[in-house]
């Protein structure tokens, strides 16, 4: 984080202390951040944000261990910058705890806030957020995994695919279809929390990605969870999903500030220590034109992304907003690492180099919680929504 963004007027004073103590606390504490045994790095990860005290600002609700009465987007957004910056897997930890209980928070009982919402925010809890299957990512009206009412419990038959912490996660958000299986449409479609434990829950397979991070799929085979299970309402899981997301959405987008700084601040001092035919690196006017061109990137996606949490701390709907944050943020990231990677030549694509291992980080970025092109689509459809309503030029 640039200390004069916290100056920005989406801030306040808390959210300085707050990015400027994680920050040295991350110098201090993430410097082993990685290793070769991906879930438990993540476990490990997890239990030291915990102790740490940051998870608490991945929760909503004081009583239940949060930092605040709701979700504060502006923090989570720091903190993912932060964190992002310092070491990915940190960041990943940090963003699914969030995610996987964000349902919980915005629409949980009182039992479920208090039974989960504390153990996620001391970490001794992992969570994951199941929504994509096989044929159902972005296209949620597609989604076929179902929920049957039985007695005084819910039955789930189907898959889930692409789950972050699958496989080592203690509890699941599992969206699934309570209306008819059949029905090609986002109504009917609830929500319930699936402890890891429960009998018909099977982690079927660990996919593995370029930048490693614990992803499975999960098939239900007549998995019985209890009615109380429920999040929110029956046919509510659509709008408790979109909701999830509209907050974490945003904080994609600053994972991605995140890496982009990181690969920023390592071209910057490659490009002024690197020897060139008598000058610098950084003396080349091309060379100067590329740093230009991501410094401009950085700033555009960073105005972008706290104007989004801003105004969803505002109270304000900020699907549009949102969208837009995330895919600037993510599409211009790739741009400035993959500039960076251009910048250290040969050395940009060896195994273990800093901007190598960003250059794996970021492409899943602009796919995951929604692709680029979605968003565009998100994008389009706020656009045109007014004129749905009767909206004509001039009024």
């Amino acid at each position: 984080m640039e200390p004069d963004v916290l100056d920005w007027p989406f801030f306040d004073a808390h959210h300085g202390v707050l990015a400027r103590e994680l920050d040295a606390w991350a110098a201090a504490n993430l410097a082993d951040a990685h290793g070769t045994d991906v879930d438990a790095v993540c476990r490990a990860l997890v239990t030291r944000l915990g102790q740490g005290g940051w998870l608490r600002h991945a929760v909503a609700g004081v009583e239940h261990g949060g930092a605040h009465a709701a979700i504060d987007t502006r923090a989570i957004c720091l903190i993912r910058e932060t964190l992002a910056r310092h070491a990915g897997l940190a960041d990943f930890a940090f963003a699914m705890q969030g995610l996987g209980s964000g349902s919980i928070s915005l629409f949980g009982s009182a039992a479920q806030r208090s039974t989960w919402l504390p153990r996620v925010a001391d970490g001794s809890a992992i969570a994951a957020f199941a929504l994509s299957e096989p044929a159902a990512g972005s296209d949620v009206a597609a989604l076929q995994c179902a929920a049957r009412r039985d007695g005084d419990a819910w039955v789930l038959d189907g898959e889930k695919t692409w789950i972050s912490n699958g496989g080592i996660a203690d509890f699941y958000v599992v969206f699934a279809r309570t209306g008819e299986v059949t029905e090609r449409s986002a109504r009917g479609i609830s929500a319930f929390i699936v402890d890891a434990a429960t009998p018909g829950l099977e982690v079927a397979e660990r996919i593995d990605v370029i930048a490693p991070h614990p992803l499975a799929r999960l098939c239900f085979n007549g998995c019985r969870v209890p009615a109380a299970c429920l999040v929110g309402g029956e046919g509510d899981g659509f709008k408790v999903a979109m909701a999830t997301l509209d907050v974490f959405r945003t904080s994609v987008a600053a994972a991605a500030l995140g890496f982009a700084r990181h690969a920023m601040a390592e071209a910057l001092a490659h490009a002024q220590a690197r020897p060139m035919f008598g000058k610098l690196l950084a003396d080349f006017q091309l060379t100067q034109a590329r740093l230009a061109q991501m410094a401009l990137e950085i700033d555009a996606a960073a105005l972008l992304t706290y104007r989004a949490a801003w105004l969803r701390d505002s109270g304000k709907r900020v699907t549009k907003e949102a969208a837009m944050a995330k895919l600037a943020a993510t599409e211009s990231a790739q741009r400035v690492i993959d500039g960076a990677v251009q910048l250290f030549g040969g050395q940009g694509v060896q195994r273990g180099q800093v901007v190598e291992g960003l250059y794996r980080e970021i492409r899943a970025l602009r796919i995951y919680e929604g692709a680029s092109e979605v968003q565009l689509l998100i994008i389009a459809r706020e656009l045109l929504a007014p004129q749905h309503a009767g909206y004509m030029p001039g009024d």
